[in-house]
């Protein structure tokens, strides 16, 4: 920058903006961001969304977490549960005052996994970005690039078996028409939700509502996420009629925190229509509406 000809007065009124924003920056001390992405991305996929965090929340320290991409975005959920876990431990004990989670796509399971067996983790806001919370069921350019010979009517023929559990979509695959054998199949969404047996499920709960504030975003015109308000909880019944999440049994049993979240207040529904799937993360005006005033 060249100040040459503003004299005092001028060159003051650049600087006393900037200073102030910095000292405000320092003061305020904006809590650490880690970022968890989907299924078939990398850390490189978030250029745009570690824009806006750095633009509107000056010195956040955001980290993308770099594991698991392209197609090692497959493997098992739980084992990618633990690598994350591993990588995120030290941004959570080095940050004494928290740290906020967005988590996209498949990531926002990652992140449940990560935040219902974590017993002494400090995410002040995890923020869900479209992510199938109540699992998925849809005929999209995903399933049919991963299952050429399939679509969403069979393909619980793979997904509920011990070979098809060894690959990630097929852990939060809950097919609506085939209940029983989804509850009983299921390694990973099952179990987090409770609609297994699930010996740890107190303790998961606990864990799961030290965070602050929950943000649920998604939209209707998100096209690979089925139903969309799978990011909000909702799902379908066995004639594929959407429940929305205050309908569904894990929230009306209050089996993992959604509702005690909900009457702490901490329960955020951020829909947004005209949003593609892929564009979430790189949308200013998702950002704005359903995310900047979470981290601070």
């Amino acid at each position: 920058c060249s100040y040459r000809g503003l004299g005092y007065s001028g060159v003051a009124g650049l600087l006393y903006p900037l200073l102030g924003a910095c000292l405000w920056a320092s003061v305020v001390g904006y809590k650490p961001v880690v970022i968890v992405h989907g299924l078939f991305d990398s850390s490189g996929d978030f250029i745009h969304l570690q824009h806006f965090i750095n633009e509107s929340h000056p010195g956040t320290n955001v980290t993308v977490i770099d594991l698991f991409d392209g197609s090692s975005s497959l493997q098992p959920m739980w084992k990618q549960v633990e690598g994350f876990k591993t990588a995120i431990y030290p941004i959570i004990q080095n940050a004494e005052d928290g740290v906020h989670f967005i988590c996209y796509s498949q990531g926002g399971l990652v992140c449940r996994g990560i935040l219902s067996t974590l017993s002494d983790h400090n995410v002040q806001s995890f923020i869900s970005l479209s992510s199938p919370q109540a699992g998925q069921y849809g005929d999209t350019d995903y399933l049919r690039y991963l299952f050429p010979q399939f679509v969403k009517s069979n393909l619980f023929h793979i997904c509920y078996t011990s070979v098809g559990q060894r690959i990630s979509i097929c852990n939060y695959w809950n097919d609506p028409h085939h209940r029983d054998l989804y509850v009983n199949s299921s390694d990973y969404l099952a179990l987090l939700n409770s609609e297994k047996h699930n010996p740890n499920s107190t303790e998961w709960k606990k864990n799961f509502l030290k965070i602050k504030t929950l943000v649920l975003i998604g939209g209707p015109d998100d096209g690979v996420i089925s139903p969309w308000q799978s990011s909000q909880f909702g799902f379908y019944d066995d004639n594929e009629t959407v429940v929305e999440m205050q309908h569904q049994d894990l929230y009306l049993r209050d089996v993992f925190g959604l509702k005690t979240l909900a009457a702490r207040g901490d329960l955020i529904i951020c829909s947004v229509p005209g949003v593609e799937h892929v564009h979430w993360h790189s949308n200013d005006t998702v950002f704005h509406m359903c995310m900047e005033k979470w981290l601070v």
